[in-house]
């Protein structure tokens, strides 16, 4: 992501980044230009629908980091009784919860899969993705580029 935002789980915005636009993960692109470089394991992947397990949120991957590419200011904003590991893959969600819509970076420790099946109502969802299908996104073919 171009811009990022401090840590607000609770903070609403519709806005897409621009990032998006270009939606191929990050582990994807190193995955590509690696010959004898590891991949990171990511346990989500682009078009996954996912739900944070402390705060009362789920999303959509749109991208995926392999490991923190944030800023230390956002790092050190959450409650350090609950603030993750750098050295793990970072999500880039579009996040829905009571309050609106919504993009979030989060974590892989602090998600898991979205079992209810249903979409998400985030209105950037027709931007990236053209369909929903058996539980996940499926990816706009200008957005793979």
């Amino acid at each position: 992501m171009d811009q990022k935002r401090p840590y607000r789980p609770d903070k609403a915005s519709a806005a897409v980044p621009a990032a998006a636009a270009g939606a191929i993960s990050a582990c994807q692109r190193k995955a590509a230009n690696a010959v004898s470089e590891p991949v990171c394991v990511a346990r989500f992947g682009i078009g996954d629908v996912v739900r944070h397990r402390l705060f009362p949120f789920r999303g959509v991957v749109f991208d995926v980091d392999p490991e923190f590419a944030n800023t230390d200011e956002w790092w050190e904003a959450i409650p350090e009784d609950v603030r993750p590991a750098k050295n793990q893959p970072f999500y880039h969600l579009l996040a829905e919860n009571e309050d609106g819509s919504y993009v979030a970076y989060v974590s892989q420790q602090n998600l898991e899969a979205d079992e209810e099946g249903e979409e998400v109502g985030h209105p950037a969802i027709p931007q990236i993705f053209e369909a929903f299908s058996g539980g996940r996104y499926i990816l706009r073919p200008s957005s793979r580029n």
